[in-house]
């Protein structure tokens, strides 16, 4: 801990001991004068803590956030579209700007796979810590058995980085195909092939965008994201070579998890990372996830 974050941090501390002391002989003016002196000690040690927890290069700007179905069939699918609306929510509370970019439905229920595209402070720093597969065990509400079902779903959190020519995207190793879009949009929804898919050959990697309403914004906007991937390709593999990066791909099935969501036989959500838990999963659900994500960082 810097020196500047301990010194408010004592502060801090001593104003809230002299106020638990003092509580019953304060009057109104001196109350109010620690809530103003208190309200002004957060508002030092926000950015300060912002410094120690989000100083990665990347952490201050937007993201990508995919998030994959995996195991379990429709009700993986139905879990990745709870992911979704819980990051969502997430979001929201956070006053950042999200736009769902591409959506694939799942055959009988939620989502094969879904990318939201998110703008605002320090968006990246937090929700990179999300990345990984999440584990959802609960009784299922497809079939007529009603049978314990435990899902997985995998999430992807890559930096909405601006290009720095680290990364030259040559044309003709582009594979670029249109299709119908599927989301909600304009009149030309499911009429005209508005929706756009690039694969970059010698990667392999796939983006895609059906939010605009048009072909030309969709490529535009699917051709930014290709470009972030990338670029954050070229970066870990540079950190792998430099040996300060190990780690393989982890698939979307069980005992790869780094946090469980538990609704049956009991409630909880655990982070396998920091072993932080909560019964509450209801809040974690509804986008109340500050305590996950700073149980991981600190």
């Amino acid at each position: 801990m810097s020196k500047k974050i301990q010194s408010y941090t004592n502060l801090r501390e001593r104003v809230l001991s002299t106020t638990e002391i003092l509580t019953d002989d304060l009057n109104p003016e001196d109350a109010a004068d620690i809530e103003t002196e208190l309200a002004q000690i957060e508002s030092l040690l926000l950015p300060l803590e912002r410094e120690r927890y989000f100083s990665g290069i990347h952490d201050a700007g937007g993201c990508y956030l995919t998030i994959r179905s995996g195991a379990g069939g429709t009700d993986a699918q139905d879990w990745t579209a709870m992911l979704r609306d819980m990051y969502l929510r997430y979001a929201t509370s956070k006053d950042w700007q999200c736009d769902v970019i591409d959506e694939v439905p799942g055959a009988e229920a939620g989502l094969k796979q879904v990318t939201i595209e998110v703008a605002g402070e320090y968006a990246y720093g937090h929700l990179r810590h999300e990345s990984g597969v999440h584990r959802l065990v609960r009784m299922s509400p497809f079939g007529a058995t009603s049978m314990r079902q435990t899902s997985f779903a995998s999430v992807e959190v890559v930096p909405a980085l601006e290009s720095t020519g680290t990364v030259a995207i040559n044309p003709s190793e582009l594979s670029i195909d249109t299709y119908r879009s599927g989301g909600a949009g304009g009149q030309n929804v499911n009429k005209i092939e508005s929706a756009v898919r690039i694969r970059h050959i010698p990667t392999g990697t796939v983006v895609s965008c059906q939010s605009e309403r048009s072909q030309v914004q969709n490529k535009a906007r699917a051709m930014r994201y290709l470009q972030a991937k990338l670029e954050e390709r070229a970066e870990l593999e540079r950190l792998r070579e430099a040996g300060e990066l190990r780690g393989d791909y982890q698939s979307a099935d069980f005992g790869n998890q780094i946090r469980s969501y538990v609704l049956h036989p009991y409630t909880l959500v655990k982070d396998h990372r920091s072993n932080y838990e909560t019964s509450n999963v209801a809040r974690v659900l509804g986008g109340d996830l500050d305590d996950f994500i700073t149980s991981v960082i600190q």
